[in-house]
């Protein structure tokens, strides 16, 4: 029986066209893609402020993608806003934070790309920069302009890693399209992977067996990088190993 992993949604308001002023529910279709050709279920969840929803979801996932999309607000860490944070969703932080509890609290699988990295970081108790130039102002380009598929960049790879073991390397290359960063890391995180001017692009749970954010977004590169797709399976292995019983 495959498993089912499911995506978190993104939700944005249409402004033009006869829905204009309607909330349409999204995710990518490289998202829906990686998970399929990894051997797995997709299954979107669409963003609620309604905890029995929630949990509702978790009783029927194996595991979860924490997709891309918004900036996380500050507020969801105990700080205000700066002048080059970009635009927000409260609910969307509040609905992703709300799964990492519940995907934590039973041991399911969990992947963060993107925001999803940034996510897992601020949900359980660490803090972003609210955009690059606040960390340092000698920094790589990290918001590319060309094809996805294509590298960016390099990130370094920290060996007794889930990312050392299945990319077998200790530099890569990745795209990248973020303007926030992990700052102050989370208990129970150790950094797995980081770019040349010190932006932390992997992060694992020390404590699970798969529990693990990225920073760029293997899901547009895995249809030409068998090492990306196979980030995707060994979340997919990984469900199929969780021995939660609920």
């Amino acid at each position: 029986m495959k498993k089912i992993i499911g995506i978190s949604a993104g939700q944005y308001l249409m402004k033009d066209g006869v829905f204009s002023g309607f909330d349409r529910t999204y995710v990518n279709q490289d998202y829906v893609r990686s998970i399929i050709d990894a051997g797995g279920i997709p299954l979107i969840l669409p963003l609620t402020d309604d905890i029995d929803i929630i949990r509702g979801y978790m009783d029927i996932i194996d595991g979860l993608v924490l997709s891309g999309g918004h900036d996380v607000s500050p507020l969801m860490y105990n700080e205000q806003p700066k002048p080059k944070l970009g635009p927000i969703l409260v609910s969307r932080d509040l609905f992703d934070i709300q799964m990492v509890e519940e995907a934590m609290e039973r041991h399911l699988p969990i992947l963060g790309i993107c925001r999803g990295h940034q996510i897992l970081n601020v949900a359980l108790g660490g803090t972003l920069y609210q955009d690059l130039s606040y960390k340092s102002d000698d920094i790589l380009k990290h918001n590319q302009e060309q094809d996805p598929r294509t590298v960016s960049h390099e990130v370094k790879l920290t060996s007794n890693s889930i990312l050392f073991d299945l990319f077998k390397a200790h530099r890569i290359g990745v795209n990248s399209y973020h303007h926030l960063a992990i700052k102050d890391l989370a208990d129970g995180f150790k950094i797995t992977a980081v770019s040349d001017d010190g932006v932390i692009e992997g992060i694992e749970h020390v404590d699970r067996d798969f529990v693990l954010g990225v920073q760029w977004h293997p899901e547009m590169m895995s249809s030409v990088d068998k090492e990306m797709a196979m980030l995707f399976k060994a979340l997919v292995e990984a469900a199929e190993e969780n021995s939660y019983e609920s």
